[in-house]
This record gives C-alpha cells, structure tokens and sequence, in this order.
C-alpha cells in the first residue's frame, strides 16, 4: 500500500509504503534519491508503515529549484525540513534509519525534537571527515579541497570516479545504480551540499543525542572508517551498540542488503522473511 502525500511531502517525493502501526524513516544520503532503498524497502513495509523521501538537492526532486544554496548551509536546516516533513505526516516516534549525512541530520532533529524519534538507526555516520590530530575523519584538508575542485571542474566525470570507491567495486550494477543517481544532481547542487558534508563538524552534537541509537558500518568504508563508529560510540549517552557488516563500501543498503536487514531485524526485534 503507498499513500501519496502533499505540500513539502509532496515535493519531497514522500510516500508511505506498508501499513504497520509502527513507522520507519529511511533517509538517503549525499548523491542519493530514495531508490537506494529498494532493496530492503519491501521486506521493511511487511512489518511496519515506511516513510521514503528524496532530500531537496537529490536529482529525482521534482523541482530543481527547490534546493537554494542560500537557506541550506549546514546540517540544521535538513534537520528542519525532516522535523517538518514528519509533522506535516503526522508522524511520531518513528524509528529513524539515517544513511550517511542523514544520519548526523537525523541526530540533530531528534535533539531538537525528541518526541518524533523512538530510536536511531546510523548507517555509515560520520559526525566530521576531516582528520585531526586527534580524530580520524577519514580525510586530510588536501582530500576535500581536491573533491571539491573536481566537482566544481567536471561534475560528472568526479561523480562515476566518486561511485566507483565509495560502492562495492564487486557490485557493479550498484556502483552504475549510484552514479545515475549521483549524476542526476545539478553541478551547483553537488558543489553546495559536497562542502557542508565535508566541512562539517558536529561532533559536539553526539553528547547531546539521547534517543537510543545503533551504529552501523560496513567492514570496510573509505567515506567513514570504523574509528569513526568507535568515536560516536564514546561520545553518544547511553554506550549504543556498533554492528559491523562485513562487506566492503559506503553503501550496504546497495550491495549487502540480506547483511543488513539481518542486522536490522535484531535491532527492531523482528524476522524477515529473505525468500520473499
């Protein structure tokens, strides 16, 4: 069942897909539109009620202009328009499964607004890329300032490079999958939001995150490295779990989908049934 919904849910592409009585956000990541869920969408929707949406800068937006550069310049205001798009939805206490930025966006809302999260599902979070002399990021200045000049030079060219690494190479058909996606940005949108990703810091927000969360990496991520998932765990109240998917890249939502919804059925306590 999928219910179409209007006004920002509208131009959010929002839909709800399952009509179980407990709701489940999935929010996609930087480069991404709600498609990367498909995987895992289906077996998700036979327990619960599903919330998809693409992110205004996502290539599948309706409205290329939604995205203004001028209102969007940090992670607050994705947070707000979550907040926003779950209140016009009516929904509450929802469980929250943010991948990559919008895993740190979803922290922020459920700062902000407690009452719409019942707990936190972090894939492939990372509260700041930037390496320093006492964090591992995962990047040197050197490494932004080249991806972002990349982007700002030939956009689509960086983007199927871009693909390449941060998607399980031994999954080609998701690497394709994901730099369609990636490709379908607007250049000046990629720019914009490509420097909030990498240039944020919110690594002060996580000793004020407490809505229950797990954190979920993969193996092996060069956009996030276990040190990361290690470091969330210190700093977020209440010592949540680390799951580690034994598989390679950014993106097991694309490429380890049965891994994943494993991990997921432990965490929400239900058992998908994978031969479906």
């Amino acid at each position: 069942m999928v219910l179409e919904t209007k006004r920002l849910s509208s131009a959010m592409n929002a839909k709800i897909v399952g009509t179980g009585s407990q709701s489940i956000v999935l929010a996609h990541g930087y480069g991404g539109d709600q498609s990367v869920w498909d995987k895992v969408l289906p077996y998700l929707a036979q327990h619960y009620s599903v919330l998809v949406f693409d992110w205004t800068f996502s290539g599948a937006a309706k409205d290329s202009n939604l995205f203004d550069p001028a209102k969007y310049s940090c992670y607050d205001d994705f947070a707000h328009d979550l907040i926003a798009l779950l209140d016009e939805l009516n929904l509450k206490s929802s469980v929250y499964v943010g991948h990559s930025m919008s895993a740190m966006v979803g922290c922020i809302a459920s700062i902000k607004r407690p009452d719409l999260f019942s707990s936190l599902i972090l894939i492939g979070a990372s509260p700041r890329y930037l390496n320093t002399d006492d964090y591992e990021g995962g990047f040197g200045s050197s490494d932004i300032k080249q991806i972002i000049s990349s982007i700002e030079s030939n956009f689509h060219n960086w983007a199927a490079h871009f693909a390449s690494v941060v998607v399980d190479s031994k999954d080609p058909l998701s690497v394709d999958k994901f730099t369609k996606c990636l490709q379908k940005m607007r250049p000046e949108v990629a720019v914009s939001v490509g420097k909030i990703v990498f240039y944020s810091d919110e690594r002060d927000t996580l000793d004020n995150v407490s809505t229950p969360c797990t954190i979920i990496h993969t193996s092996s991520d060069i956009v996030s490295p276990k040190s990361v998932a290690v470091y969330m765990q210190k700093k977020i109240k209440g010592n949540p779990k680390v799951e580690i998917i034994n598989t390679n890249g950014h993106f097991p939502q694309l490429t380890a989908h049965n891994e994943l919804l494993d991990v997921l059925g432990l965490i929400l306590g239900v058992e998908f049934d994978l031969d479906q």
